[in-house]
């Protein structure tokens, strides 16, 4: 079986992987790796390392046996460009490497945890903000889904799948005593 990720640097200094899998079937991670790779991009961002771009590739699984091949080479191409997101994702190279299904797993699920953070406010009793200015602090419940719930095709999170998975009675918002 060939290698699950080849990393190469390309001549303007952007990284390139090749995944040879898509972005749906990169393994779930622990919520408190999760966690410390939050931990870890947030002291990078202080930090100022924003990281080369990088490029990925994921390839497409081969038809089932008896089906047609499908035509070319099926992939999916994330680019991650933004400086933010550069630098969070060269927070977790460092961290654990971004050249294991782990790593990429646990760099992908963080940063999809940010987008949908952005975009569904029904969420915004998950996180708060931690006192002193030292970030936020997560809802376990939040942390434990995005460390388990797959990822889709583009590498976010399934809002609607989500709201069900975090549909059930939660405890006190965070940070606000129980009446």
């Amino acid at each position: 079986m060939p290698e699950p990720i080849r990393v190469v640097r390309a001549p303007h200094g952007a990284l390139a992987y090749a995944i040879a899998l898509p972005p749906e079937r990169l393994p779930p991670v622990p919520p408190r790796e999760l966690l410390r790779a939050w931990d870890a991009a947030r002291e990078a961002a202080t930090a100022r390392l924003w990281g080369p771009p990088r490029m990925l590739v994921f390839h497409r699984a081969p038809a089932a046996a008896g089906d047609a091949p499908p035509e070319g080479d099926e992939t999916t191409e994330i680019a991650i460009a933004d400086p933010d997101a550069r630098c969070w994702a060269e927070a977790i190279d460092r961290l654990v490497g971004l050249d294991s299904l782990g790593g990429l797993a646990l760099c992908l699920r963080l940063l999809a945890l940010v987008e949908v953070m952005t975009r569904a406010a029904w969420l915004a009793d998950l996180f708060d903000l931690a006192p002193g200015g030292r970030g936020i602090a997560l809802h376990p419940s939040l942390l434990g889904a995005a460390a388990r719930l797959p990822l889709d095709a583009t590498a976010r999170f399934d809002e609607a799948v989500l709201a069900r998975l975090l549909s059930r009675p939660l405890p006190p918002r965070l940070g606000v005593p129980a009446a």
